[in-house]
């Protein structure tokens, strides 16, 4: 690292990690003197790159953030871990906007040197993923970073937002959190307009602006129980009722949220509340839990659970040559 300009480079590297480093503290890194350092720091201000000189006997070097990202200094761990970062959030759905993580993806890739590229190609092409991939638009990043602002400073927000008919609506909501869950962001707080807690999806809100007025959320909320238990009251076309033998705690280890509301019953069992849109589902979701259980409504679920059985019987004893 001899060359001044190498040098120059390294002190970029060492603001973005260790941003408030004193001269002398950059000096002895670099091993160059105080003054070496204003001047680096001066080059890098001539390249548009926006580095702030606190003075003072403590004073140090930080990048000011500006409307750009300044350039990045990467080691080649670190590239590859954006990389796979990059390529596992498009896979899950953890993006935002359209096309901002494929295009991310690509100038990274185009940048990164032979060898490494050709080893973060392998990984690409070779992964694979248990999961299956998420379709359906991905959030705009203006909307989710004004409401993780938003919730940090507990401040309302005005949402322009557009229910699942495509209906459009305008909204003052005071976000409690984000939340990422089966692909798709969301966010849960007061919505104004209805005055209970709603849940909305971030991939159907236009566009979401700061106001000045805050709110306090309630005493120990829980963003991600609360659109966890959302999802799971959204209205199907079945509401289901069935007890379950087993014990509370086994049933909320294997039945998630989602899924459905489980409470113990007098008699030490477990009832389910869920909904379900079609009830062969649910009945293939009974049967695997491997317990016991009674049904009491609906009554075509007992038809849909016979049905199953009935299938299950027929192919087990289904002779097949070999």
């Amino acid at each position: 690292m001899d060359h001044p300009v190498s040098r120059t480079l390294a002190l970029l590297e060492i603001l973005q990690a260790r941003p408030g480093l004193t001269g002398a503290e950059l000096a002895e890194r670099l091993e160059v003197d105080a003054r070496t350092v204003r001047r680096y720091a001066t080059r890098l201000v001539d390249l548009g790159i926006p580095v702030q000189a606190e003075r003072g006997r403590y004073g140090g070097y930080r990048l000011m953030p500006g409307f750009r990202l300044p350039p990045l200094m990467l080691t080649g761990d670190e590239a590859a871990s954006v990389v796979l970062g990059l390529l596992a959030g498009r896979r899950s759905g953890l993006s935002v906007g359209e096309q901002a993580g494929e295009t991310a993806l690509a100038k990274i890739q185009r940048v990164l040197p032979p060898e490494l590229r050709e080893r973060v190609a392998a990984v690409e092409q070779t992964l694979g993923l248990t999961g299956a991939p998420v379709g359906g638009p991905s959030p705009a990043a203006a909307a989710l970073f004004t409401l993780a602002e938003a919730a940090r400073r507990r401040r309302r927000v005005r949402l322009d937002y557009r229910d699942r008919e495509g209906t459009p609506s305008e909204r003052e909501f005071d976000p409690y959190g984000l939340v990422f869950h089966s692909g798709r962001w969301y966010t849960t707080g007061l919505d104004h307009r209805s005055g209970e807690q709603r849940t909305f999806r971030l991939d159907r809100i236009r566009s979401a602006e700061l106001r000045e007025t805050g709110f306090e959320p309630p005493a120990g909320v829980d963003p991600v129980q609360r659109v966890l238990e959302s999802l799971a009251s959204v209205p199907w076309t079945h509401e289901v009722e069935v007890v379950l033998t087993t014990t509370l705690v086994e049933a909320r280890r294997r039945i998630p949220p989602t899924a459905g509301a489980v409470t113990a019953t007098d008699d030490g069992r477990v009832l389910l509340r869920a909904r379900a849109q079609q009830l062969d589902g649910m009945a293939v979701m009974l049967a695997g839990l491997g317990w016991p259980f009674t049904v009491l409504r609906p009554d075509e679920l007992r038809v849909e659970v016979r049905a199953l059985a009935a299938r299950l019987t027929g192919w087990s004893d289904t002779e097949v040559s070999v």
